[in-house]
């Protein structure tokens, strides 16, 4: 493990080197390494950082042992992962975070774990995450996860567990999912590529079948295009979505020019965004001219009730999780324990509830409004990822006064829930720095089924202007 001043990571000269997920993939396959030296050298590393970040919330140490040494196929086969505690894993617990679960191990995998591991990836444990991913900071009552680059900082939510073992490199992939913004907010806080796919392009979780709005979509944090681009493709193998067009192996950059619209400002909140974000954001649209593509000012016309309703939906959720039971959360579940954030959004909720009806009425259409009026015109949108940069740990604390938490979220989070409520698939990618080298993302958005075109962009984008490194 090294640490500079406040920033830590674990890559050394072990089996998994400098190596993204492909690479040591591929050395695993040539015979160069094998699945056990790859696993060994992630739990190793997790052992070096974990104290300084915070981001392991179940170690699965001795079963990922075991299924390399038993090896297994897939194009990822042996690459050592983490999976976010808020899926079914076969053996492990599912807390979402929350002390009002039981740790209770589930019988076996459920379907978003079964495709993750059907590419090959073996899991070393479970990654932190904030109460029912409410919050675009992973902190609790219980832990709070750091930052790798400055560990003073959030590293985002609700995936910042994995994000901060990717960008630590203790694993070179991990699983994540976005109901609001969970994958790109910690990719843009922790400088990596994250891919809110187009819905439906990966396995549903069983819970997420039965939500009014399904508004969550799984995926991966990664520190190379490539990475993402292959565990799509992989993934399509194990399933594909036969009402989407497949996106097959993506591995050439985008070679015409686009129309890109430049939306700097979120119509969503009152907020402007802040300076540095600002900066970045321009640079990168000059990025993208230098590669031949024409960037344009974009005015995105939303709807002025979506932040309501998306605010609404998110009661909901938090009324059905303050009211929970056994029969619905598992044996042992008890609402009382629950976070200050998850009961004031059940409170709210219920206030709500007359006029719940609507908001999940437009919520449902705004889908078919989206391709019709919001992306009309350019082939791309550029927006931040959030307002403003990266916040330090306790800004969005586990403690703080919910109603000014949800007040600061709100206002944080005005960019990336639309693609949610829509479908459309949206990515961040690492464009720029703060003054105290914290990275900032910038959101590439489009209409449903673009994942490919996305990632054509990033390709082009990364090979052009390689990305940060953190051991650099």
């Amino acid at each position: 493990m090294e640490t500079t001043t406040q920033r830590v990571h674990a890559f050394t000269d072990d089996a998994l080197g400098q190596d993204d997920a492909t690479g040591v993939a591929a050395r695993i396959a040539s015979g160069a390494i094998s699945a056990s030296e790859a696993v060994d050298a992630a739990i190793a590393r997790s052992e070096a950082v974990e104290q300084h970040l915070s981001g392991l919330r179940f170690e699965d140490f001795d079963r990922a042992r075991k299924r390399a040494a038993d090896g297994a196929g897939g194009a990822f086969a042996g690459v050592p992962t983490l999976l976010k505690d808020n899926i079914m894993v076969g053996g492990m617990p599912m807390t979402q975070g929350s002390r009002a679960f039981a740790m209770t191990p589930h019988p076996k995998d459920g379907p978003v774990a079964s495709q993750f591991r059907a590419t090959g990836l073996i899991p070393i444990g479970t990654s932190t995450m904030p109460e029912f991913g409410w919050t675009c900071s992973t902190e609790t009552l219980e832990y709070s996860t750091h930052n790798p680059w400055h560990t003073s900082y959030s590293s985002g939510g609700s995936s910042g567990g994995s994000a901060a073992y990717v960008a630590a490199g203790v694993v070179p992939i991990a699983h994540g999912n976005d109901g609001g913004g969970s994958i790109r907010i910690p990719a843009h806080a922790c400088g990596l590529i994250g891919l809110k796919p187009t819905r439906g392009r990966l396995r549903i979780e069983t819970a997420d079948r039965v939500m009014p709005v399904r508004v969550v979509s799984q995926s991966v944090l990664a520190r190379s295009v490539r990475d993402v681009a292959g565990f799509f493709a992989a993934a399509e193998q194990v399933h594909r979505n036969r009402l989407l067009k497949p996106m097959g192996l993506v591995d050439q950059p985008q070679a015409r020019p686009l129309r890109i619209g430049l939306l700097i400002d979120s119509p969503a909140v009152q907020t402007r965004t802040d300076p540095e974000t600002r900066t970045a954001i321009e640079g990168f649209a000059r990025r993208l001219e230098d590669l031949g593509h024409h960037v344009e000012p974009y005015e995105l016309k939303l709807p002025s009730y979506f932040k309501d309703d998306f605010s609404s939906y998110w009661m909901l959720l938090g009324l059905l999780a303050s009211s929970g039971t056994d029969r619905i959360f598992g044996e042992g579940y008890d609402p009382e324990r629950l976070e200050g954030l998850t009961k004031y959004l059940g409170a709210q909720g219920r206030k709500r509830l007359l006029k719940m009806p609507v908001s999940l009425s437009r919520l449902l259409a705004s889908d078919v409004v989206s391709r019709v009026q919001m992306y009309r015109g350019p082939d791309l949108i550029v927006s931040p990822v959030l307002t403003g940069t990266t916040p330090q740990l306790g800004y969005l604390g586990a403690d703080i006064d919910p109603a000014l938490h949800f007040e600061r979220l709100v206002d944080l989070c005005a960019f990336t829930p639309l693609h949610n409520a829509t479908g459309a698939p949206a990515i961040s990618l690492p464009v720029g720095q703060t003054a105290d080298g914290l990275p900032i993302g910038a959101m590439v958005s489009g209409t449903h089924g673009d994942d490919a075109l996305l990632l054509r962009l990033a390709l082009q984008v990364e090979a052009a202007h390689p990305w940060r490194r953190i051991q650099d």
